[in-house]
């Protein structure tokens, strides 16, 4: 089947299900077993049943099969955010004193995670440009124990070649993590490219309405954990699970273990919405080219930052591995100052101005002011959080009026 044909189809039972097309929701804490036997297997890792909300969920179970399929992966893991499918991701591979590298294209929360939270704990993030091979391998290190990156980042919109990172991490006995929140499984396919683990915050484009807050881990059971010496530790993970290695450290170590189990009934909403994924992402595309293009021949805007314009600087990267399908659904521009962001933000009517993206309504934000409005103006610069910069998540209106809203808004400057 096609990709939009298996985002209906993947995973549906309707036999199992008393003729539903959707997933029942198992709204309950716990599941009875008929035997002493039957429990004790399933404790023991014997069988697949139920025991604990905490532990597992038929719903999420689905909704976790379906995305790992579509990625291309072995299994995955649904969490209640997407911040809570990198900590335990990261976790699992790290040990007091441990190194990684990441790139400098950060999702906000990720990146104090990253270098705030972690540095409590002895452990070192190696923070490089995602386009510099050299300088992330230089970075490595006897410590290192992964490469972690983002498909398109946020808010940079930059994009690296995931391949040639995956050679390089390879190179050092390295697995590579992939956040692919923004390209979701339909622009981009980061284990096809050689990537080891993808992660996304569900909250975004696969639940796409803005009514669902989730994450997912997914392993692509392709790092050999056994032939590396930089993971001593995985030895009764890969006795137990194998190629899976991975994904039963993340579960049995720190998922069921930091509770950070979500609601079914989040499971419920993104399994609807994956429905309509690839029809959105190919408006939210349409529409953001169309925007882009509009922004940039706006006198009043200074800059547009858009990998679907020809003078970007990752457009040929973009091209090699989106395949022509798209750009993603966000960008960035420029105005004079932060008072112009301001109102140009309080001018809009139609546009909302939320922190989110990934909606199908068109968002705005000035990340300045809000999500990075603690950070020292120092470490705003190098993460290129500029006082003039707006950030754009174009929704599947009609164009017209997405830019007729700009163009009002810009008028009253």
């Amino acid at each position: 089947m096609k990709f939009q044909t298996r985002l209906i189809h993947e995973c549906i039972e309707p036999e199992k299900w008393n003729g539903a097309t959707l997933p029942p929701i198992y709204q309950n804490a716990s599941h009875c077993h008929q035997s002493a036997e039957s429990m004790s297997d399933t404790f023991g890792g014997k069988t697949d049943q139920h025991i604990y909300m905490r532990l597992t969920n038929p719903t999420n179970q689905v909704l976790e099969q379906k995305l790992s399929a579509l990625e291309g992966g072995k299994g995955a893991i649904y969490m209640a955010s997407g911040m809570a499918a990198v900590t335990n991701t990261c976790m699992a591979l790290l040990r007091a004193g441990d190194e990684f590298v990441c790139g400098s294209s950060l999702f906000m929360s990720t990146y104090l995670l990253f270098t705030k939270v972690f540095a409590k704990y002895n452990l070192t993030c190696r923070i490089v440009d995602p386009l510099d091979l050299e300088g992330m391998e230089n970075s490595i290190n006897d410590k290192t124990r992964f490469i972690y990156l983002e498909t398109i980042g946020n808010p940079a919109i930059d994009i690296p070649d995931i391949q040639k990172c995956a050679d390089l991490a390879h190179k050092h006995g390295l697995p590579l993590l992939v956040d692919n929140t923004l390209a979701t499984p339909y622009l981009c396919r980061p284990l096809e490219l050689g990537a080891n683990v993808i992660i996304h915050s569900t909250t975004k484009y696969l639940s796409g309405h803005g009514d669902a807050v989730g994450g997912m881990v997914i392993d692509g059971g392709s790092f050999d954990w056994a032939a590396s010496d930089r993971f001593p530790d995985f030895k009764p993970f890969i006795e137990r699970k194998g190629e899976l290695a991975l994904r039963d450290k993340i579960w049995r170590e720190h998922h069921i273990n930091f509770g950070s189990t979500p609601a079914p009934f989040h499971a419920y909403l993104t399994f609807i919405g994956l429905d309509t994924l690839g029809l959105r992402m190919e408006r939210h595309m349409k529409n953001t080219i169309k925007v882009a293009q509009h922004l940039a021949d706006h006198s009043k805007v200074n800059w547009v930052n858009y990998p679907g314009l020809k003078n970007h600087p990752c457009r040929a990267t973009a091209e090699k591995q989106f395949g022509h399908l798209g750009y993603g659904g966000l960008l960035t521009f420029g105005m004079d100052d932060q008072e112009a962001c301001f109102q140009v933000i309080n001018n809009l009517k139609m546009i909302y101005h939320l922190a989110n993206l990934g909606d199908c309504k068109t968002l705005i934000i000035h990340p300045a002011s809000s999500q990075y409005l603690s950070f020292p103006e120092q470490e705003r610069n190098q993460l290129g959080i500029r006082s003039d910069l707006l950030r754009l998540s174009v929704g599947i209106e009609d164009v017209e009026d997405i830019c007729n809203d700009i163009d009002q808004a810009l008028t009253k400057l």
